[in-house]
């Protein structure tokens, strides 16, 4: 969803009714469903215009290595020639729109977005590189080893064990009698959510929580006091997404990168 639309008085309103539309939904669904996570597209002006050239491309490809004739290599540079043409006019189509949003976000005083796609401009591609160097200083190519490596390194960073001097006195107490939390204090604390945060491992934003309206809030509310009872935090809570920061010198090196934990 396009959290700008959340600025809008109508697209907030078809944000909401969409939400109750899919609640009702999930309530009147019987089987399980597959949820599959859609990976983001590496380059945003790549539509199925071009999805649909580059199989062609790739099939005259095929074609010509079973039966490398003249008739199909002229095809195959044929085809290849105007899947580049048409990658280029979507590029440069999709540049031109972002030049033309930076003015707007100019005109409109739209600071915060107008420095975000400034920085996009200015850092422009860099090539992220998945090699990283073990304890002896080798080279990992294997991502099986990459991410054993990634595991050790932060579980010895985050796992520091402290032998502490202080004694800890145990005191009982009667607890109190606390009451359920109520649908206000659910509200509140959803209002405070801090806004142009990076999601956790649900990929929801704060901006869409707290525009999700009465619907969606009174669920989690329900959700909130459902955990409350049973004195239980949901496993999915308990675990934590750890973003990796460059912060100077080699990149192959864990100690030059500060992991971020997203809950």
């Amino acid at each position: 969803f396009n959290l700008k639309k959340l600025n809008e008085v109508e697209g907030k309103k078809q944000y909401r009714v969409e939400i109750s539309n899919k609640f009702e939904a999930l309530e009147n669904l019987d089987n399980e469903v597959d949820v599959h996570k859609t990976r983001e597209a590496h380059k945003p002006w790549f539509d199925e215009g071009c999805s649909k050239l580059q199989d062609q491309r790739k099939q005259a490809k095929l074609q010509w290595l079973q039966d490398p004739s003249e008739l199909n290599g002229d095809n195959q540079n044929n085809i290849r020639r105007e899947t580049s043409r048409h990658f280029r006019n979507k590029k440069r189509e999709y540049l031109k729109d972002k030049i033309d949003e930076l003015a707007m976000n100019s005109k409109n005083k739209n600071i915060r977005d107008l420095y975000r796609g400034i920085n996009d401009f200015k850092m422009g591609y860099q090539p992220s590189s998945n090699l990283v160097k073990d304890e002896n200083g080798d080279l990992l190519a294997d991502s099986h080893n990459i991410l054993n490596r990634w595991r050790n390194y932060f579980s010895q960073l985050l796992n520091v064990h402290r032998v502490s001097d202080v004694r800890q006195t145990e005191i009982d107490t009667a607890e109190l009698l606390i009451p359920d939390p109520s649908p206000f204090e659910v509200e509140s604390a959803i209002a405070k959510l801090k806004k142009y945060k990076l999601p956790g491992s649900d990929q929801i934003p704060a901006e869409l929580i707290q525009s999700g309206g009465e619907t969606l809030h009174s669920k989690i509310n329900n959700l909130i006091t459902s955990i409350w009872h049973k004195e239980k935090l949901p496993d999915q809570w308990k675990k934590s997404i750890i973003v990796l920061v460059h912060k100077k010198g080699d990149k192959t090196d864990c100690s030059n990168y500060q992991g971020i934990s997203l809950l």
